[in-house]
């Protein structure tokens, strides 16, 4: 779908919703007019989605129970990422959230989440190869669309509630919503592709053992939910791994 097409469909959502909704400009946090909102969502720039990456995150990480810094899952993840805070021109912080959750998300602002869940399943390396993999969805701009269609759904959600007179209540709940769906997001198999391309150099990069890629791909294989309902076929993705690690 092209830009102007999608323009036009978000402008003739918000005619169908009702008139008497002003323009503002693009604020997260917000009431802003349910029409604008929309139509803005079409042109968003990439600054407007780190800085709702960010204010996502932030609210994640109050939701959230965030390994204090002395605990063992906080000191482990430092210790494997102090070399990557900046990485392949990216600033990224990393925190782990104290979940049995087999998972970890990044977005656009550089923000890495990991799971303990995840951490408990994983050896150092395999974390490393994961850890590599969700870099690279931020580097490639797979966690950027991701958050550029959730904020048209919630900014759908919220014109429809504001026809009701409802703007306020939903707009304190927006940033959870829109983190909501960013979780529930599914990257395509190119996209899931070219991030374990870019986890594999990652790997070969910083000398790590290139074989971990494999191995972490075969072991979320054998999970239920997670990183397996947004990462699919993780066994035909492991032997390919595998494959590329011999080369």
């Amino acid at each position: 779908m092209t830009r102007k097409h999608a323009f036009q469909l978000i402008m003739a959502a918000a005619l169908t919703l009702g008139a008497g909704m002003s323009h503002a400009g693009f604020d997260l946090m917000g009431s802003v007019g349910a029409a604008g909102d929309l139509a803005k969502a079409a042109t968003i720039s990439d600054d407007e989605i780190k800085n709702g990456a960010r204010q996502m995150v932030a609210h994640e990480d109050k939701v959230q129970k965030v390994a204090p810094a002395g605990s063992k899952y906080a000191k482990r993840l430092a210790a494997l990422t102090a070399k990557h805070v900046k990485e392949d021109g990216l600033k990224l912080n990393f925190k782990v959230y104290m979940s049995q959750q087999v998972n970890a998300f990044a977005t656009p602002d550089g923000s890495i989440r990991v799971y303990s869940g995840l951490m408990d399943l994983m050896t150092d390396d395999e974390l490393r190869g994961v850890i590599g993999h969700e870099i690279g969805h931020a580097k490639l701009g797979h966690s950027a669309a991701a958050m550029k269609t959730a904020y048209l759904a919630s900014a759908g959600r919220k014109a429809a509630a504001s026809s009701g007179g409802e703007l306020g209540a939903i707009a304190d709940s927006e940033l959870g919503a829109m983190m909501e769906e960013v979780l529930n997001a599914q990257f395509s198999q190119s996209q899931e592709t070219e991030s374990d391309d870019y986890g594999l150099k990652f790997m070969k990069k910083h000398k790590y053992d290139v074989h971990a890629m494999e191995t972490a791909l075969r072991k979320l294989g054998g999970q239920g939910g997670g990183m397996t309902d947004s990462h699919p076929a993780s066994g035909d993705r492991a032997d390919r791994m595998k494959e590329m690690a011999g080369k």
